[in-house]
């Protein structure tokens, strides 16, 4: 089977979108005219303890080459790829025309061999948060395979918190992936599918039987709510947390996939060290491709992009939801973090104005956690040519839209950047499911 190409009738043939430069090259400079104190406003923001070390992440560069074949047996047959780790960045970045089409490829998958790169991103400044508020437990939910649970058990972990994971349906009896590591870093309760599907009363139910009567549960929404909004966007302060007994259980309950407005923080910050001059800058358009589950992280990467006035595009490809989800989550994400934050409600009326993510389709929609048939051959062949380790259920999506936007280059100025957001340990769930599908890769590795 050919390397698919998207209908000119599909909603990912409307990336291909003339004026976006633009027109986000202007609003870039309206903003930045209309609103100079935002950038140090952020500066100020992001002037935080966090829980990762330092935003560094790897930049690396995907060549794609088109070979003379009429196999059609697969999503990649026709193409092959290359990997190239240390490619020409910043200032030093050359005038690709007339080479082969390429794409570069941001390495959050290797920020910690068990959190995805999105997950790590969104507790970046959420768990400092919990520490400063001095809580001893997190309670939080998600599906057996959940990245998110996994990420909150192993970072809790490491921090001296407590974590207690409330997942959907039975225990397996084998334990892999995702699964696997929150049993070994958290404390794991299978919870019924028709009690899981009160998310909130099981959470808050489950949080006061661990603070027990001497303790106390908040939601992760009612330390936000301890900022204090002022008119000033330079002036938030924090209200003293409620003092309770040493020793007594002070429980947090972060809601599933984390996707309150304080996870933007962590995303905005990568904005900030991807735009230095050595690494990508702030001149030159980009056009950065990212698979969405709640979509916070395209939410974040855009609304970066906008508030440091770069001229870069966020196109998000809908896995979980449809399109008015998206957009919905979208205006609550924006809106909460200017009232947490106290950034201009300006800014916020003006973000609500104009497409600040463009949502699109995959390729083959389907409902979400399904394989199709050759998906997992895709994902070896490009970790066979490439070494990065993809996933079918999220970053294929992205790594066949980049592949398809490169091929595309010549009718975009924008070079294409896909952000792997990580995801490769659910393959080993994935495993447990699609035996057919794995059971082919005994037959060898790709040509």
């Amino acid at each position: 089977m050919k390397l698919h190409h998207w209908p000119k009738s599909s909603v990912i043939a409307a990336t291909k979108n003339e004026n976006f430069l633009r027109s986000s090259k202007n609003y870039s400079q309206d903003v930045s005219q209309k609103m100079p104190y935002l950038e140090e406003s952020i500066s100020t923001l992001l002037s935080r303890r966090w829980a990762l070390e330092n935003p560094d992440t790897k930049v690396h560069e995907i060549t794609i080459t088109k070979m003379q074949t009429m196999a059609k047996n697969g999503i990649f047959d026709n193409v092959n790829f290359s990997m190239y780790a240390y490619p020409n960045l910043g200032d030093a970045m050359m005038d690709e025309r007339g080479k082969d089409p390429s794409f570069y490829i941001v390495r959050d998958d290797l920020l910690h061999p068990f959190v995805n790169g999105n997950k790590a991103r969104k507790l970046d400044a959420l768990l400092p948060m919990i520490e400063d508020y001095s809580g001893t437990d997190v309670v939080t939910c998600g599906g057996c395979q959940s990245a998110h649970a996994a990420a909150v058990a192993v970072s809790c972990a490491e921090r001296g918190l407590r974590s207690h994971l409330l997942l959907r349906g039975e225990e397996p009896e084998i334990l892999t992936g995702y699964n696997l590591v929150s049993s070994l870093y958290g404390n794991v309760i299978y919870v019924p599918r028709s009690v899981y599907a009160k998310r909130e009363e099981m959470l808050l139910g489950h949080s006061n039987l661990i603070a027990g009567p001497s303790g106390s549960a908040v939601w992760f929404t009612d330390i936000l709510d301890s900022f204090t909004d002022t008119p000033s966007p330079k002036k938030c302060t924090r209200k003293a947390a409620n003092k309770i007994s040493e020793g007594v259980g002070k429980v947090v309950i972060v809601k599933e996939g984390a996707g309150d407005a304080v996870a933007l923080l962590g995303i905005i910050r990568q904005v900030k060290f991807l735009s230095q001059s050595h690494i990508l800058g702030k001149k030159r358009p980009y056009n950065f491709v990212i698979d969405a589950g709640t979509g916070t992280t395209s939410i974040g990467f855009a609304l970066g992009a906008l508030l440091f006035g770069l001229p870069w595009k966020v196109t998000a490809i809908m896995l979980a939801d449809t399109f008015d989800g998206y957009k919905a989550q979208e205006n609550r994400l924006i809106s909460d973090f200017m009232r947490y934050f106290c950034i201009s409600s300006d800014l916020s009326n003006y973000a609500s104005r104009k497409d600040l993510v463009h949502w699109v389709k995959r390729e083959t929609p389907r409902k979400f956690g399904n394989v199709l048939e050759g998906e997992i051959k895709a994902c070896q062949q490009v970790a066979n040519q490439t070494g990065v380790l993809i996933d079918p259920i999220y970053t294929l999506a992205a790594w066949e839209q980049a592949v398809h936007l490169s091929q595309k280059q010549q009718d975009d100025v924008s070079k294409v950047i896909m952000l792997h957001t990580g995801g490769t340990l659910g393959m080993f769930g994935l495993a447990q499911r699609y035996k057919s599908y794995f059971s082919t890769l005994k037959d060898g590795t790709p040509k």
